[in-house]
This record gives structure tokens, C-alpha cells and sequence, in this order.
């Protein structure tokens, strides 16, 4: 990954099944079926995403179908009682969608999605228009980055970076996603530093820190003062 953090557009899907505005609500369902999704976007005219279409606004059609929603219903749950009688995408979807850029890291993508709730983002340029579609799954794919490459990273972009190349001293070894940081340091103000720069690199599923600062020389008689401690000539 080239010592960069690794960006939605590593790992998003580019082959994106979309949906237009007229798309009727069976053509919708059947769709979802055939690629086996829960959400597609739906794209106006210049191929710009304007909505997502769950299962869960297809579902109020279910939810809905015997008119039950009454009154009360469709003034608490207007959104429900709106998609229950729509018959296409446009009536159906959830607009505006929650959108991602390319260039977005992953972190900000997965905080995204958790903030809002969604479990798939569309991912779109500059210019609106659909690009590709980043889920949770997509997510996770950087955890199944090698032991050896997450460790040459970490030595490369923080040891050497933050103690200089004479930094031998450190030992980086990696299992499992975990990261172990041992050995000594001069700079022991950067050793917190070390550890939360570690954390940080793709791939990396907890940090332990072991780095120590140079041993201290024993202090034989604490109590006495510093030029009776002076050896004489």
C-alpha cells in the first residue's frame, strides 16, 4: 500500500448495478435478487446518484399492504406510509444518498457507515456521478494484509521515521494483525507516538509496546552530594 492509508478506492466494488428513477418496483426486487445485494443507487439522468433503494423501502410495501397505516400512521410515519404506495425507484428510494469519495480513507467510510447506520455507500466523484460501491465486507479486506507486509510498513513509516535510520535497536514483529514494538529508544517522549502511528497503519488489529528509553546508571549513594560523589584524580 506504499506507506499511504488505504483509501476507499482500494477496496470498493467498480462493477455497479444501478438503478434509474423509473425503475418499477418488481424490475427493483428483481434485481436485488439476481446480484444478491440490499441496496442499489439510483442515478438521474447525467448518472449522478440521487437515492439508495433498501430492502427495508421495499419491505413497506409488505408492511403496509392492507392499509393499516391509518391516520395516525401517516402523519408519525410519513416517509412509511409514501414508499408503501410507490411503484418505483423514485418514490421508493431514500434521498439525499450518503455518499463517499474515492479518495476517502477507510476509517472515514466505516465511521460513516456507523454514524448513519447504512451498510453499503455509494462512491462518487467529484462531479456526482457514480463510481463504485463500498460495503462493510469491502471494508475488512485490508485485515487480510500479510503479517510481513504490515511489519515492514510499521518499521519503514514510524521507526524509521520517528528514531532515524540507526533505529536497530527496535524490534517490529507482527502475528495475527498484531503488532509488537520492543528494544530501546533515546526519544522516549516519542514512544506513545510510535505506538498510536502504529496503530494506524492498514491492516494492523492492536498494537503492543515494549520500547524503553537507554538503562540508567545505578546511583550507589543517592544522599550524598554530586561533588563528594566526584572520584578524585
Amino acid at each position: 500500500m506504499n506507506g499511504t492509508p488505504a483509501l476507499v478506492n482500494d477496496v470498493m466494488t467498480h462493477q455497479v448495478v444501478a438503478l434509474r428513477a423509473g425503475a418499477a418496483f418488481k424490475d427493483i426486487v428483481k434485481v436485488m435478487r439476481e446480484w444478491q445485494v440490499s441496496a442499489l443507487p439510483v442515478l438521474d439522468d447525467a448518472g449522478r446518484v440521487v437515492g439508495v433503494v433498501s430492502e427495508g423501502d421495499l419491505l413497506a410495501k409488505e408492511e403496509y399492504q392492507d392499509g393499516g397505516i391509518g391516520r395516525y400512521g401517516q402523519v408519525r410515519y410519513p416517509a412509511g406510509a409514501r414508499k408503501a404506495d410507490a411503484v418505483t425507484a423514485a418514490g421508493l428510494m431514500t434521498a439525499p444518498a450518503v455518499t463517499v469519495a474515492p479518495e476517502a480513507t477507510l476509517a472515514h467510510a466505516a465511521r460513516l457507515m456507523a454514524r448513519t447506520g447504512v451498510k453499503r455507500l455509494p462512491v462518487v466523484g467529484r462531479d456526482g456521478t457514480l463510481r463504485g460501491i463500498v460495503s462493510r465486507s469491502d471494508l475488512l479486506k485490508v485485515f487480510l494484509r500479510d503479517d510481513e507486509d504490515i511489519a515492514e510498513e510499521v518499521r519503514r513509516e514510524v521507526v524509521v521515521r520517528l528514531f532515524g535510520p540507526r533505529a536497530v535497536t527496535v524490534r517490529v514483529e507482527v502475528r495475527d494483525g498484531v503488532v509488537t514494538l520492543a528494544g530501546g529508544v533515546r526519544e522516549t517522549a516519542l514512544v506513545p507516538l510510535a505506538a498510536r502511528l502504529a496503530r494506524a497503519v492498514p491492516g494492523v488489529v492492536d498494537v503492543h509496546c515494549g520500547l524503553a528509553g537507554p538503562p540508567r546508571r545505578p546511583d550507589l549513594d543517592p544522599d550524598l552530594p554530586e561533588a563528594d560523589r566526584t572520584p578524585t584524580p
